[in-house]
């Protein structure tokens, strides 16, 4: 079962857009993002605090998740949080299948 993860990077005087684009620069990104069970790894600035960065953060199961926790990006990831100075919040979901209620409501 897939669980996504929304990290929220809070910072000051940019740190948080940064820290996101050094993390691009580095190939951090491109590195987890072909980490086996990611599925998704996406960040996205807030419209209404610039100074927030949102990352959406997939993986196929808890496994894929531990792995990624014990790889050497997390190492590096870690370091420009200090670097940049960023604090954090943490929301997880678990994947729920077939909603057909929830149909009606989607545009495709």
């Amino acid at each position: 079962m897939a669980i996504t993860v929304n990290l929220y990077y809070i910072g000051k005087n940019g740190s948080a857009l940064k820290f996101v684009q050094e993390m691009k620069n580095l190939g951090i990104v491109d590195g987890i993002r072909k980490e086996v069970g990611n599925i998704r790894y996406d960040y996205f600035q807030s419209l209404d605090d610039p100074e927030k960065i949102l990352l959406i953060d997939s993986w196929e199961n808890q496994p894929a998740i531990d792995a990624h926790h014990q790889s050497h990006f997390m190492k590096e990831l870690a370091k420009l949080r200090e670097k940049y100075d960023l604090h954090m919040k943490v929301e997880r979901y678990k994947q729920i299948k077939n909603n057909a209620k929830d149909k009606k409501y989607i545009r495709k």
